[in-house]
């Protein structure tokens, strides 16, 4: 099944120039959407991970089932001021802007294996703060995973360690 077929691509979305590609016509694809788990199951499952971090909020759609199949854990990524309770978070700077990326400060032991997942990969930056992230909380991360990697912006360069993706587009 050639994935690419199950996603919209929508142009000029959230802003002229930019091609939006749509994954809500890949969730709601039954089939299409079985494939995509078990082609991400098969990519991370050799990278052992006790648990997956999802980063908000597309990543916790794949994150979350992926976590399921693989039977480990899942824990959120996200902006601040979203999770309850004790936190710890990482500010960092993207191309054309500043953010913050957040976990619970329990949400990984130290040494626990993690993969981090996203739905897509584009400038890398995002995931680099989610890494960062984590090994600042003693996690060892293992890998990233993310549905969808926009090649031609070359966010894979930014990360120290393997990158699965499903889908590449070349511009």
């Amino acid at each position: 099944m050639d994935l690419k077929e199950c996603i919209r691509g929508i142009p000029d979305f959230p802003k002229p120039g930019i091609l939006f590609y749509d994954i809500s016509t890949l969730l709601r694809d039954a089939d299409g959407w079985q494939v995509a788990m078990g082609r991400m199951a098969r990519a991370v499952r050799p990278y052992q991970p006790d648990i997956l971090a999802g980063v908000e909020s597309r990543g916790f759609l794949i994150a979350a089932p992926l976590a399921l199949k693989l039977g480990c854990g899942f824990i959120m990524l996200r902006k601040p001021g979203k999770l309850p309770g004790q936190t710890v978070g990482l500010d960092y700077t993207l191309e054309y802007r500043s953010d913050r990326i957040e976990m619970q400060a329990d949400a990984v032991e130290k040494g626990q294996k993690v993969v981090v997942v996203d739905d897509l990969l584009a400038t890398g930056g995002t995931m680099k703060a989610g890494i960062d992230l984590l090994r600042s909380s003693g996690a060892v991360v293992a890998a990233v995973g993310a549905l969808i990697e926009l090649a031609f912006l070359n966010g894979r360069s930014k990360l120290d360690v393997p990158v699965e993706t499903l889908i590449s587009y070349d511009r």
